[in-house]
């Protein structure tokens, strides 16, 4: 991540629940695609809370059913898979890094802690400029993620 990372911009307006809304950010997870399914939906769910948490207003409004009953948030914007290699993945990384992107990394050590501290630990014991990534959440201003992810395909 960035030592000073962009200001994030504020949700969209919201207007009639049909009409189009346009982002001037971009959100994008980049999975390897060589993991089984149990990895890949462990890493998206991870990766998404770190984008989340990174900014946090672009959190959407609470959900509230038709009971009255109050659910919690979501982004509040769409946030594309894509596939890729372990080649692909480090592309992605350095991009992401040159553009000042905010950048959630998940490496393969992961999946053999049990909470967070410990997944910061094997985090930081990685090659800082190799670490072994299976998965990748940027965000940022819409054009600078496309350039970032271009030539990936959407997870299948």
């Amino acid at each position: 991540m960035p030592d000073s990372p962009m200001p994030d911009s504020p949700m969209p307006e919201t207007g009639p629940a049909d009409a189009p809304v346009r982002f001037d950010t971009k959100v994008a997870l980049v999975i390897r695609a060589d993991l089984a399914v149990w990895q890949k939906l462990n890493v998206a769910a991870f990766l998404a809370t770190g984008i989340a948490a990174a900014a946090p207003d672009a959190l959407g409004e609470a959900y509230v059913d038709g009971a009255g009953r109050r659910y919690g948030r979501m982004l509040g914007q769409p946030m594309l898979i894509f596939a890729a290699d372990g080649e692909q993945l480090r592309t992605v990384r350095e991009g992401a890094l040159e553009r000042g992107l905010t950048l959630v990394p998940y490496v393969a050590a992961m999946f053999s802690t049990g909470h967070d501290a410990a997944n910061r630990a094997v985090f930081q014991a990685e090659n800082p400029d190799a670490p072994d990534l299976v998965g990748l959440a940027l965000r940022g201003p819409k054009k600078a993620v496309d350039k970032t992810v271009k030539g990936l395909g959407l997870h299948g």
